[in-house]
């Protein structure tokens, strides 16, 4: 039960996190409109436009997730280490989790940069230069 209950703050963790990317990439996008325009101005693809905003917020998704996770491994070992006085000596790590974990922040890199990149992509090259 008490992992049940893990695994549902895990969730609502994943759900703060995305809309945290979203709204990083959205500002991102926002207040680098000049370089947008400068990148697209000197021959960059609205293609690569959108993979670069991609690999961004991908990294942003999976440094938070393995930053989290070791965060979270070292306090486990250490509620651990306090609890084998009492008695409880197994220490059992779920990699199989933890993978997943970091390949669904990965996923959920990729689903979040779709609004942001898609607006950059559209951008007038003309008007992002200009912008202020």
């Amino acid at each position: 039960m008490l992992l049940y209950l893990v695994y549902a703050l895990l969730g609502l963790a994943i759900v703060i996190a995305v809309l945290g990317v979203v709204n990083t990439l959205a500002l991102s996008v926002v207040e680098r409109t000049r370089e947008i325009g400068l990148l697209r101005a000197i021959g960059l693809s609205r293609r690569q436009l959108r993979r670069m905003i991609r690999l961004e917020s991908v990294v942003i998704a999976v440094f938070g997730a393995v930053l989290g996770l070791a965060l979270g491994l070292v306090w486990g070992v250490c509620t651990q280490q306090v609890l084998a006085l009492q008695g409880m000596k197994a220490l059992a790590i779920p990699w199989t989790t933890i993978v997943a974990v970091v390949v669904g922040s990965a996923v959920v890199g990729v689903v979040a940069a779709l609004l942001p990149a898609l607006r950059a992509s559209r951008m007038n090259v003309l008007a992002a230069i200009a912008h202020e």
